[in-house]
């Protein structure tokens, strides 16, 4: 089998190896992949920016698609040729998150290999409505911005979100918005990301370099946004802070603008706001989601496809900063 491996805590050493194809144990399946999905998580553990550092040689990644090619001896979730995808964090199935688990593609192993193996509790049924690669998108940025309106928060028709920039869990939390009969405000810094936000079915986009507190406030009458997708951190908290809505609810999801985050406490108080943490979400919540997606027949947002022989460049084009989702295809889906 082929896999792909950083060997220091830097992008450039990635290369790909070839490697001894594994043998499931008791209760594992060996996945044949089809497609991989990049996240800026990815990005920041192959660059040693992440809160902790991988064992290395260390193989990348959490969100595949494929199929169950071996099953091991005890399992009894698959018999062989399903299509799946996998979940991220290893064994949180429903309710709280349990102690002692960890994720894929970190601190586990990743999934940018040709085969993955994997305990048979840690995937689920591909969509039938979508194709590999489309399927690869969802374990990670599609379930953050699910868990964030449907688990932890409580969106419904009617509701303003507001939407920080364009990126995989931004256009999700986009698609589901609007499924789902809210208004969306979308927050980004390209001319021509804002006008692809706004044929995806964004009711109103705003420059990153505008007051944009202060236009959400006016574009709501004065009311601000029920939910708030924060995937910068940093400072933004705090001008996110100033657009919600009272009683409404921020999702800590990303820090791209640095590990910690700025805000005046009496702010809080003053706003009633709830500032929930998410780090994607559970088993049950994906596979109410995939149910959903087929359902609805929404497509993921992908803005290129890369061949498992280009993975470098597909994660230059992360880093350059895509307009939706980066997969890298396998083939065969």
């Amino acid at each position: 089998m082929q896999r792909w491996q950083i060997e220091s805590l830097d992008l450039r050493s990635l290369k790909q190896v070839e490697a001894p194809k594994p043998t499931p144990a008791l209760g594992q399946i060996l996945v044949r992949t089809q497609a991989v999905s990049l996240n800026y998580r990815d990005l920041m553990i192959t660059g040693g920016t992440y809160a902790w550092a991988p064992p290395l040689p260390f193989t990348p990644c959490s969100d595949l698609a494929g199929v169950v090619e071996v099953v091991g001896p005890g399992v009894t979730r698959w018999k062989g040729g399903e299509q799946i995808i996998s979940t991220f964090v290893a064994g949180w199935l429903d309710g709280k998150t349990p102690t002692g688990t960890f994720s894929l593609g970190g601190p586990g192993p990743g999934a940018l290999a040709s085969h993955v193996l994997i305990d048979e509790q840690w995937a689920v049924e591909a969509p039938r409505t979508l194709n590999a690669d489309q399927a690869s998108t969802l374990p990670c940025a599609a379930l953050t911005a699910w868990f964030s309106y449907f688990e932890e928060g409580s969106l419904k028709a009617g509701d303003t979100v507001l939407i920080h920039g364009t990126g995989g869990v931004a256009l999700f939390g986009l698609q589901f918005a609007r499924m789902h009969g809210a208004t969306v405000i979308v927050v980004s810094g390209g001319a021509g990301k804002r006008d692809k936000a706004l044929a995806l079915g964004a009711s109103h986009v705003i420059a990153r370099d505008a007051d944009w507190p202060a236009e959400v406030r006016r574009l709501t009458e004065g009311r601000g946004a029920d939910h708030v997708l924060e995937t910068v951190g940093g400072t933004n908290l705090a001008r996110s802070l100033s657009a919600v809505a009272q009683g409404g609810r921020i999702s800590l999801i990303g820090v791209i603008e640095g590990g910690s985050v700025e805000t005046q406490a009496i702010d809080f108080i003053r706003s009633r706001a709830v500032l929930q943490g998410i780090s994607v979400g559970h088993r049950r919540a994906l596979q109410d989601m995939v149910r959903a997606i087929d359902a609805t027949r929404l497509k993921p947002v992908i803005d290129k496809v890369y061949g498992f022989a280009d993975v470098p460049a597909a994660f230059e084009q992360l880093q350059r900063g895509a307009f939706g989702k980066v997969v890298v295809s396998l083939g065969g889906g």
